[in-house]
């Protein structure tokens, strides 16, 4: 499906890009808001002077150092030159999934198990494509699945300082983190010591405007007619501008009504925060009242509920952080509509 909206997103990524590499950038947002579309959009418009390395630990298990360099690695069985295999790969593609590595070479790496072993590696690499007359680019998706992971400290600290080392002081490559999880980037931000060194891009769900021309594009192309002005109204109504949702409820007009889809949409959300509330134990009647909060607000300042539930909520994605104006609210309209429903329930408190 063609690729909808962002431009001022994409606008300003591509600017940023125009530079030599200054800053660790954090492209953040709610869940399922379209951060990894837009890198890979943005991706797809660059010219062969960019070498991007993309890393996407979504779909990795992460416990142990030999994870961690499998992130950062692709092993290749030629026996080549670490430095001649990446750049006969580079002229196929501008894009790599890993740093490519001979087999050998990766072996070493790894019985060595020092990060700072890896990074001297990368950085020859990332050197070697700079005198190519190429601007490498890191790329790491669902960066906060190795925030727990230690190798004698926090690897979370010496990864972070490795990538001030690349952009503040070497200005050598660009470094882009991808995460929904903003109680992480805080903690990186504390823990790593990023002020100064760090900069956020706010990848957010679309405005109403926004939203009610996507539904027109996606009707138009997957049921191959016009929704009327009511129905756009109460889809926005229930799942506002989240991408996914929208998405979603368009696919499933294909076989079923409006309303069905959308009480069927509500009922799993309710499911959802039911199931997280017998989960909470003792802590259930502080969520309770932490919920209560958006009764008759949508935001509300982030300092207004308890830190540990704050974390729950925000960990169990019924809300989003905002780190930086510093407020929380539901993850979507479907997520707030299902809260309010809830408070009026009496098997809510129960």
């Amino acid at each position: 499906m063609k690729f909808f909206n962002r431009e001022k997103e994409i606008r300003e990524i591509l600017s940023i890009l125009e530079f030599e590499p200054n800053f660790i950038y954090f492209i953040y947002g709610p869940i399922n808001s379209g951060k990894t579309a837009l890198i890979n959009e943005v991706i797809n418009k660059l010219n062969e002077k960019y070498v991007v390395f993309s890393f996407d630990l979504r779909e990795i298990f992460i416990s142990q150092y030999e994870d961690f360099i499998e992130v950062f690695f692709e092993e290749y069985e030629e026996d080549k030159n670490p430095i001649e295999l990446v750049k006969s790969l580079v002229k196929d593609s501008s894009v790599l999934f890993g740093i490519p590595t001979p087999k050998n070479t990766l072996e070493t790496l790894l019985s060595k198990k020092k990060p700072k072993n890896v990074f001297k590696y990368i950085t020859n690499i990332l050197l070697e494509l700079r005198k190519e007359g190429k601007q490498p680019i890191i790329i790491l998706d669902e960066l906060q699945k190795i925030g727990d992971l230690k190798i004698n400290g926090f690897l979370i600290y010496e990864l972070f300082n490795y990538f001030i080392s690349l952009t503040k002081h070497k200005h050598l490559c660009h470094v882009f983190c991808l995460s929904s999880d903003s109680l992480f980037i805080e903690k990186v931000y504390s823990e790593a010591m990023l002020k100064g060194r760090a900069d956020y891009i706010l990848v957010d769900d679309f405005d109403k405007e926004t939203a009610l021309k996507f539904m027109d594009f996606l009707a138009e192309n997957i049921l191959n007619k016009k929704l009327s002005n009511e129905e756009k109204e109460l889809i926005y109504s229930y799942v506002g501008g989240k991408p996914v949702l929208i998405i979603n409820v368009i696919n499933k007009l294909k076989t079923k009504n409006l309303d069905e889809v959308l009480n069927y949409l509500l009922n799993v959300e309710i499911s959802d925060i039911m199931n997280l509330l017998v989960k909470a134990k003792n802590n259930k009647e502080k969520v309770v009242n932490a919920l209560k909060l958006f009764k008759d607000r949508y935001e509300i300042d982030a300092y207004s509920i308890e830190e540990d539930i704050k974390e729950l909520l925000v960990k169990r994605n019924i809300l989003f952080l905002d780190p930086i104006k510093r407020i929380l609210r539901p993850q979507s309209f479907l997520t707030w509509r299902a809260i309010k429903i809830l408070l009026e329930s009496k098997q809510f408190f129960n």
